[in-house]
């Protein structure tokens, strides 16, 4: 037997999954980023670091700079899926398993990224294929 649980009851100290769960469990890494005492931005700097950089990205894109302001857009993911990656607490930038969390992160930056290089006028990236593609499916 283990200490009593929220009723008063004593739990039994089993290694099994329990049937029916009541909370959820932080995501690993899901701790503070910086110490208890610190005041609140500074113990989120992560994910504070990612959401500006995507804000300044949107930002940039109002001002009709749409290629520049999807790339910073795009690096931010990147950059979160690599502080998630390197940090062993990242605060709210966790958000499930590490590996989920930067599989998410990367896909969905470099997507962006690839999309902002090829972006029409004067697209930085060409992919012959995608170009054939397109006019298959419009021509048929």
């Amino acid at each position: 037997m283990s200490a009593p649980d929220a009723e008063g009851k004593p739990r039994r100290t089993t290694r099994r999954f329990p049937r029916f769960t009541r909370d959820t469990a932080r995501p690993e890494g899901g701790g503070r980023a910086a110490a208890g005492d610190a005041p609140a931005p500074a113990r989120q700097w992560p994910i504070l670091a990612v959401l500006l950089t995507a804000g300044l990205g949107l930002l940039l894109t109002v001002f009709d700079l749409f290629r520049i302001g999807t790339l910073l857009i795009g690096v931010a993911l990147l950059a979160g899926g690599v502080l998630r990656w390197a940090l062993p607490g990242v605060g709210m930038l966790a958000v499930r398993s590490r590996f989920t969390d930067i599989v998410t992160y990367g896909v969905l930056g470099l997507a962006i990224v690839l999309l902002a290089l090829m972006v029409q006028p004067d697209p930085k990236l060409k992919i012959p294929f995608l170009e054939d593609l397109l006019h298959f499916t419009v021509s048929s």
